[in-house]
């Protein structure tokens, strides 16, 4: 008797060990977070009873740590007891534990003074479905403040929302950004660099850039024609985001915002609009990024076009947290 070939077989209890682990450590990830949690709660309820709270837990957390690591092993020094405390103190209701989030995410959320900043970036790490890496780099970069800077007012009501629902991405300049941070890239801020330079690294840092332009952007290409009558034009950079269902045409400049720019887009996004665009997209949008510009010329040069079209500025650093905080804090108390 002929034995059948062991491929299939062999491919379908790979699958099966596949799933049984991912199962696992889901499994596993969720009862170390509700552990960890409940130690937290632990440590802050024996923390209540005692009579010097700063000394008391202090001691109570050196000692806890010796115990337990003599009992159990590793794992409980006395910074991981002061993580779970934290943990516990900054979620008093024992968050989601589906595994959408790992411990070593909740590690770096629990750092974050600010409540609501904390809640933005919560849901726009599950969201997004950002790494551990990923989430640094975006609290690094003040993406919550830039945001925040980026509406052009201040009230507490879209503090509030982004807190509670991440970037809504429902509207063209649900996708804006100010600045760009671009600190990825290794470029010192007074190097003089070509558009078409600028351009390159981009591409070869595409997964950095796409994490900085943020969700559903998928990258369709550079240097894309543009042939009307018999001259050719480039747009720069072009993406898809596919929750906007839209094309994203970005204009890379070296020097400050000028009113040609936008006419220049605007010819770009009718372009795509007509040829480009099937049935189901919606109008294309256009960004021009630059390295400064006046609010005033922007202001005149983008009114009233029938196509979306926004300016917004990039950086080659990450910018000063302390400064945008309190720029954020100026825009709140204006009201």
């Amino acid at each position: 008797m002929e034995l059948m070939p062991l491929s299939p077989i062999s491919e379908e209890i790979r699958h099966l060990i596949a799933d049984a682990r991912a199962s696992a450590a889901l499994e596993l990830n969720s009862r170390l977070i509700k552990t960890y949690w409940e130690i937290g709660r632990i440590i802050v309820e024996h923390e209540q009873n005692g009579s010097v709270k700063a000394q008391y837990g202090a001691r109570l957390l050196s000692e806890l740590s010796k115990e337990l690591t003599r009992e159990l092993g590793r794992g409980f020094s006395r910074s991981n007891l002061q993580s779970m405390r934290n943990f516990y103190l900054a979620y008093p209701n024992l968050p989601d534990t589906s595994g959408k989030l790992s411990w070593s995410h909740y590690c770096e959320l629990i750092n974050m003074p600010d409540s609501d900043a904390r809640s933005f970036y919560e849901k726009e790490c599950i969201l997004a479905r950002w790494s551990v890496r990923e989430l640094k780099r975006q609290i690094n970069s003040s993406l919550f403040e830039r945001l925040l800077l980026s509406e052009g007012k201040g009230n507490k009501e879209t503090v509030l929302a982004l807190a509670r629902e991440g970037i809504a991405m429902a509207q063209p300049q649900d996708i804006l950004r100010d600045p760009y941070v671009f600190e990825f890239l290794g470029v010192r801020e007074d190097k003089p660099m070509l558009e078409k330079d600028l351009e390159r690294k981009l591409i070869r840092h595409i997964e950095d850039f796409l994490l900085e332009l943020g969700r559903g952007f998928m990258f369709a290409g550079s240097q894309q024609r543009v042939t009307l009558g018999n001259q050719h034009y480039y747009v720069d950079m072009v993406f898809y985001n596919k929750i906007l269902k839209a094309y994203v045409l970005l204009d890379l400049k070296m020097d400050e915002f000028r009113a040609e720019h936008a006419g220049q887009m605007n010819m770009y996004l009718n372009y795509f609009k007509t040829e480009i665009n099937e049935d189901t997209d919606n109008p294309p949008i256009g960004i021009i990024l630059c390295r400064s510009g006046s609010d005033i010329v922007a202001e005149y040069a983008l009114g009233g076009l029938s196509n979306q079209v926004f300016a917004s500025r990039y950086v080659y650093y990450i910018p000063d947290k302390e400064q945008l905080a309190c720029e954020v804090k100026s825009l709140l108390n204006e009201e």
